[in-house]
């Protein structure tokens, strides 16, 4: 059940707890890091919460990997054909096994027919540069961005809500290929260093993309922050709590929505959340 709690004075100031889904896939894991526990005989490799109508083209998730995920690549807004969704997306890592990395972009640059070949013989791998990864590493992924992602990762996603995907290879599972929509809007690349980076590197804004903004503090949100958040946003604890503020309409019924670790709200404002608890959380909203 969403939780909700609403401003006695102003009804569009709102605080919710977003529902959550755990997602079944061949990559994901059957034990998970708290605060998560996946069902018993479940391999989990996506936890995503149901994005709110006030923002719903905003779709924040975590990834648990065991096994490589497809090389796969998403269109633009320029490419994108009728029923087809752009995505713009970014990954934080918050655990990496030793060794673990993703693919991004292309080791030099490459033609559209040497990708399809090498989809087609298996050996896009070779082609793809495989980033060594640790946690605090930050990616951002604009559309047609030829990627993969590899095992023994924990991240965060923030992306487009679409679910347009279309991939390239898929190690043999039995799953649809998509290769002429692949190569219509894949950059044949490689991936710009401007575009990875660490939370040390970065500070408080990690991403200021074209269509999401992400933001990790440590606290409560200072000015800047404060400026960069007039509206409706996300809030995702990876530390601490974040909990609703102020007087709430039925004050004497309602209750304070908290969330914590594994966990995400969607409130109005900035002004209508409580940071006293918190220790280090991410806001994105869109652009």
């Amino acid at each position: 059940m969403t939780q909700a709690v609403e401003n006695g004075a102003n009804m569009d100031v709102f605080v919710r707890k977003l529902p959550k889904r755990m997602v079944e896939k061949v990559w994901g894991r059957d034990e998970l890091p708290a605060p998560f526990q996946a069902p018993e005989g479940q391999r989990i490799g996506e936890i995503w919460f149901e994005p709110p109508s006030e923002l719903g083209d905003l779709l924040v998730k975590y990834l648990f990997t065991s096994e490589k995920l497809s090389v796969q690549v998403h269109p633009g807004e320029d490419n994108a054909l009728e029923g087809e969704d752009s995505k713009e997306e970014c990954w934080l890592v918050l655990d990496a096994q030793p060794g673990a990395q993703l693919a991004i972009g292309f080791d030099k640059d490459i033609s559209a027919d040497a990708i399809g070949t090498a989809a087609e013989d298996g050996t896009i791998e070779e082609l793809l540069t495989w980033h060594d990864v640790k946690a605090g590493d930050i990616f951002h992924l604009t559309p047609g961005t030829v990627h993969a992602i590899g095992a023994g990762l924990s991240l965060v996603e923030v992306q487009q809500n679409s679910d347009t995907t279309f991939r390239l290879f898929d190690y043999g599972r039995p799953r649809q290929l998509h290769l002429e929509r692949a190569l219509a809007v894949a950059k044949g690349m490689p991936f710009p260093d401007h575009l990875k980076g660490t939370i040390d590197e970065r500070g408080e804004t990690l991403i200021d993309g074209t269509r999401f903004r992400l933001d990790r503090i440590e606290g409560a949100p200072g000015p800047e922050i404060e400026t960069a958040y007039p509206g409706t946003l996300l809030v995702l604890p990876l530390q601490g709590t974040v909990k609703s503020a102020g007087k709430t309409a039925n004050s004497d019924t309602a209750q304070e929505v908290t969330a914590q670790e594994g966990e995400c709200l969607l409130a109005s404002s900035l002004g209508a959340l409580d940071f006293s608890d918190a220790k280090v959380t991410l806001l994105t909203r869109s652009v």
